[in-house]
């Protein structure tokens, strides 16, 4: 099917659940969440790319403010969108790794995704893109909150033309709502979701101007398999990869336009962040994480710094940049604060960072210490004000090992990792370890570290944790 036949075929099947309009639910904001797949820190222009052109990004930047201490739970997918729906560490929520096409659970019902306290206030709620919260029927977005629905249920390599293992995985569908859209997405198909995707989201604003409205867009990309469409193959000169970005800034620029065109620059919050930072291993194919170290799959801040930027005109300072760390878990009870909806009923981690938006000389930072989880339970890192301490466990590099070319993967090699201190101010690539000249500092992190193990466990010390929630398991 060719990319203008899937953007077609999407808009024909749409559900459109949008309801009569209704007044703006106590004048809180639309808000447009955009949040990519395995984009590095390193990957935009606003910050340090010299070879992936995003002008609507840097004009957002510009527009907006720009965060350069800015966290996922977990370096991976799953776990990284589960923190970023539920505004709680995914570890607390029982969603880790990155669920595939033969696991059962997803996340749970129980759980209150932002999706679901918007829309308790008055808002129209889509999403276009990757899901990974549970690909079974009863699990996709429509049961979490959202009226409607359009993408992918789990990462767009999870299918037969995977490079290394294509007989692990059934054929990739497309999904509408609950139901399948195209039951063996192709090539052809992938080089059109990108666009299929912000179409979708550009045709949900048009339809709900007059209401509140969230739409959170998900782009499958620049996860790999890469695919641009036509209008961007070899559009950059620098490589599929910068191509593909190419395509999801034009996206951003679709969403900011149609905003403009109708009136709704003022009253609407705009996004824009990734789930993890690049995926090392694939090379020419993967991100960049800049000065950072190492990438995805790793508690090193390449794998878990990410760019964050937020803009809403009036509002939200043009051109300003927040150094506070602060975390994806933070955007469920800033949103919620601005709707004036109550949040969820059960603890979250995330904290209400309105005030740093806003550029309030005198916000404070949000959190004490922000906790990296990662693997089968183990809490391998944390940051607390400028120190990042590394707990002992095995880790993955690149270095030294050749890289993937073409979209084929490199190998890793193990990387030991000790009990590492690094300040993140003076040292923002972890060059160099501090743990035996701060052991005062390595005490009081230990502490923290301690305090959040006595909650959610940490499988490194085989210590359990008593606030941790169940993911959700199909029945289907």
């Amino acid at each position: 099917m060719q990319p203008s036949t899937l953007r077609a075929a999407a808009l024909i099947a749409l559900v459109a659940i949008a309801g009569p309009a209704t007044a703006r639910a106590a004048e809180g904001p639309n808000v447009v969440l955009i949040y990519c797949d395995d984009l590095g820190y390193g990957d935009l222009g606003c910050y340090g790319s010299k070879t992936c052109p995003t002008p609507n990004l840097d004009r957002m930047a510009a527009e907006g403010v720009r965060f350069t201490d800015f966290y996922v739970s977990s370096p991976v997918c799953s776990a990284s969108r589960s923190a970023l729906l539920t505004g709680a560490y995914h570890e607390r929520v029982g969603i880790r790794g990155a669920l595939g096409p033969k696991d059962r659970k997803g996340l749970n019902h129980s759980e209150t995704t932002l999706a679901e306290l918007l829309r308790a206030r008055g808002y129209a709620t889509g999403m276009a893109g990757k899901w990974h919260l549970g690909h079974r029927p009863s699990q996709l977005p429509i049961h979490h909150g959202f009226d409607e629905y359009l993408g992918l249920p789990y990462s767009n390599d999870m299918w037969p033309h995977h490079p290394d293992s294509p007989k692990s995985f059934p054929p990739l569908p497309l999904i509408e709502c609950d139901r399948v859209l195209i039951a063996d997405v192709t090539p052809e198909v992938q080089s059109g979701l990108t666009a299929a995707f912000a179409d979708r989201a550009v045709e949900f604003i048009r339809r709900n101007q007059a209401r509140p409205f969230f739409f959170y867009l998900a782009p499958d990309m620049p996860h790999v398999p890469l695919f641009a469409s036509p209008a961007f193959e070899g559009r950059t000169g620098h490589g599929r990869y910068a191509d593909v970005i190419a395509e999801i800034d034009a996206s951003v620029g679709k969403v900011l336009a149609t905003l403009k065109e109708l009136g709704l620059d003022d009253k609407t919050l705009v996004i824009f962040s990734s789930d993890n930072g690049p995926w090392l291993s694939y090379g020419d194919h993967a991100g960049s994480a800049g000065p950072l170290r190492e990438g995805k799959g790793t508690c090193f801040e390449g794998g878990i710094r990410v760019p964050m930027i937020a803009r809403w005109p009036g509002q939200i300072p043009a051109g300003s940049t927040r150094h506070e760390p602060a975390a994806t878990i933070d955007i469920l009870p800033t949103v919620a604060a601005l709707a004036h909806a109550p949040l969820p009923d059960r603890p979250i981690d995330g904290r209400d960072i309105g005030p740093l938006l806003r550029g309030d000389p005198h916000a404070q930072p949000p959190h004490d210490a922000l906790f990296f989880y990662y693997g089968d339970g183990q809490l391998q890192a944390l940051r607390s004000g400028r120190w990042k301490l590394h707990f002992p466990h095995t880790a993955r590099t690149m270095i030294g090992q050749p890289t993937g070319h073409g979209g084929r993967p490199g190998k890793y090699k193990p990387l030991p990792v000790g009990l590492e201190l690094y300040d993140l101010e003076a040292d923002i690539g972890e060059t160099r370890n501090l743990a035996a000249d701060h052991p005062d500092v390595v005490r009081k992190l230990e502490a923290k570290a301690d305090a959040m193990r006595a909650q959610l466990g940490d499988s490194l010390k085989h210590q359990a944790g008593n606030a941790v929630r169940p993911a959700g398991v199909a029945q289907e």
